[in-house]
């Protein structure tokens, strides 16, 4: 077998590829160039990157169509009102039992029933003569419950928009039924009595509930 021959053709070829570099670089418009073409394709990396993050984008000179079923922006969310008109001539007889209000307050927002006192969970309205008067919804939205309660008696719920739930118990004469869409300010029953609260007399008791859990009402109504 024959020796292999050195490689100097090899070598020779790239001392030649070297010096042709150098002459390359040693142009005054080498860098610059350089320079420039790197700009480019960092640009044009930039700009592919966009179009493909952004598709949804509408671009410059294209069509765009405009929705004409837009929601008026000086449209105002309904405001939950008390649940007794203006000439029922009702008032407040008791309201709702807060943590943290003083002790007094606390003391006139408890029910008792059976020898024991009870936190009271809504407001109460009653007339000073005694007599029923209207029970209006206090806010718009769908009726989820009719029912007759042994304790609070005659009773509807109201589920609204907002996630709120409207409870009116100590009812009589019920105007509304399961599954109906009712308008704030509509009739739905007329104040009467129930055991519970058996010394209120005719009276309506009132509650607002969000996550199914009573909260100060006050805090919602005008």
């Amino acid at each position: 077998m024959k020796p292999e021959k050195p490689n100097k053709p090899i070598q020779m070829d790239n001392a030649k590829q070297g010096i042709r570099w150098k002459r390359l670089f040693a142009k005054k418009w080498a860098f610059p160039a350089i320079y420039l073409a790197a700009a480019a394709l960092i640009l044009t990396v930039v700009w592919l990157y966009q179009n493909a993050q952004e598709p949804g984008v509408t671009k410059p000179g294209t069509d765009v169509q405009i929705s004409h079923n837009t929601v008026p922006v000086d449209q105002k969310a309904e405001q939950m009102t008390t649940p007794v008109s203006k000439t029922a001539d009702a008032d407040v007889q008791m309201g709702y039992y807060d943590d943290t209000a003083t002790a007094k307050a606390k003391e006139k927002a408890l029910v008792k029933y059976a020898n024991t006192y009870w936190p009271h969970s809504g407001i109460d309205y009653a007339r000073k003569d005694g007599k029923s008067f209207d029970v209006i919804a206090a806010l718009s939205g769908k009726v989820i419950r009719v029912e007759h309660n042994p304790l609070v008696g005659q009773q509807v719920e109201i589920q609204h928009d907002n996630g709120l739930i409207t409870v009116y118990q100590s009812l009589t004469d019920i105007r509304v039924k399961v599954g109906q869409e009712v308008k704030q300010g509509d009739v739905i029953a007329q104040a009467g009595r129930n055991n519970f609260e058996k010394e209120a007399g005719v009276h309506l008791h009132f509650e607002v509930r969000k996550g199914n859990q009573p909260v100060q009402p006050e805090l919602y109504l005008k």
